[in-house]
Parts: structure tokens; C-alpha cells; sequence
């Protein structure tokens, strides 16, 4: 399988058009959430609508309740919800009854301990995404350029796929293949600036995340 790619944190509509033209898989929008690259649900709903059927369209939320994920799926109509904050299986479960849509739960990881979370998520979830705990005292969930230490993933398996977020790059993109791992989340490391992606930053990134190559 080659490696599957999700650009996040998109609040412009030429940087949907670039991540479009380079083969995205997936494109996340991080709708009324803590962040730089904050969307209300109708600048959400507006800006993934040209990528209906070309890319998966992710709602990226924190803790949201039930009637903002309700909006979200009413006006986005998005293809994928992803929890980024708090939420319990108990929670993704009720989730899905009413979404009827794919869940993509974010776990916040610092070290080998913190694998065992995902466990809990394996059966109500139809992605883990492995993310960089945020800096103590930051209130925002990802976003933060950060990453973790990947050599704590040796031997780990997921009975969902995964997916690798946190301070992915141009510059460590093959290496982070080398956990194994299929499918990248990435945000910060392909901006000019917070919210901002940089055309030639995702198209590096895009190329060296699908060559082949060996180490």
C-alpha cells in the first residue's frame, strides 16, 4: 500500500486547490475548535465543498456536543468526523449512531505508556490518529508542529489503521515511513505561517511522501 496522506488545518480555498492537484486523500478542517485555523461551520461547509468527491472531507472537532456535530453534519456534510479532544469510546459510540459517519480519533502520545489508550478506542473507532501531547498548560489539541518519539512505536499494533500526526515535514516525512505506519497527517510543517499553507512545502512533501526509496 502506498502511503495515504490527510492535509489539516486548511482555511483558504487556493490551499484546497493545491492539496486537490497534488493527490491529498484526505482534506481535515478544524471546525469551531481552540486554533489558529479555526472554522465557523459555514466558512467549514463553503470551503471542503469543491473537494466532494475528490478527497475525503474531515470535520476536525474538540469535544463537540451534540448539537454542533449535528450543524457540522447538517450544513458540512463532511465524509469523516475526527474527535480531537476528550471524548470517551462510550461517546464515539453515540457519535456514530447519529452521524452515521467514519470516526477518527486522535490520541495524544508522549511515551510508550500512552500507546495503551489506544486500545480503548479500537472498536468505536475507524482510525486512531497518534498525535504529539501538546505543550503543559496549552489548551489547543495538535496544531502544534510537535513530535513524538517514534521508536516507541516498534512493535505496536492497531486492529484499525493508524494514522501518524505531530511535526511532520518535508524534512522527516521518510523517515517517519520507517515506523511503518501508511497514512500522515500534516498541517504546521507544510505552512508559511498558521493557517497559511505554502504550494511548495505540500508539493515537496506530497512527492517524498509517495517515492520509493530505501535506507
Amino acid at each position: 500500500m502506498d502511503s495515504a496522506i490527510k492535509i489539516c488545518g486548511l482555511t483558504r480555498a487556493s490551499d484546497v486547490e493545491t492539496a486537490l492537484l497534488h493527490g491529498a486523500d484526505m482534506l481535515g478542517f478544524i471546525v469551531e475548535a481552540n486554533s489558529p485555523r479555526r472554522l465557523c461551520v459555514e466558512e467549514a461547509a463553503k470551503l471542503s465543498g469543491p473537494a466532494f468527491g475528490c478527497a475525503r472531507r474531515v470535520a476536525v472537532t474538540v469535544d463537540a456536543d451534540e448539537n454542533l456535530l449535528d450543524r457540522i453534519c447538517s450544513e458540512m456534510q463532511p465524509d469523516i468526523l475526527q474527535m480531537h479532544g476528550k471524548e470517551v469510546p462510550k461517546w464515539l459510540q453515540v457519535v456514530k449512531g447519529f452521524a452515521g459517519l467514519e470516526i477518527i480519533k486522535a490520541v495524544p502520545i508522549a511515551e510508550r505508556a500512552d500507546l495503551a489508550k489506544v486500545k480503548q478506542y479500537e472498536s468505536c473507532a475507524d482510525y486512531i490518529l497518534l498525535d504529539a501531547k501538546p505543550p503543559k498548560g496549552n489548551a489547543q489539541q495538535g496544531g502544534h508542529g510537535l513530535s513524538f518519539d517514534w521508536k516507541i512505536l516498534e512493535g505496536f499494533t492497531c486492529s484499525v489503521p493508524l494514522i501518524l500526526a505531530g511535526g511532520l515535514g518535508p524534512d522527516n516525512i521518510r523517515h517517519a515511513k520507517t515506523t511503518g505506519i501508511k497514512f500522515f497527517d500534516v498541517s504546521s510543517g507544510v505552512e508559511a505561517r498558521a493557517g497559511v499553507k505554502d504550494p511548495s512545502l505540500i508539493a515537496v512533501f506530497m512527492h517524498k511522501a509517495h517515492e520509493r526509496y530505501h535506507e
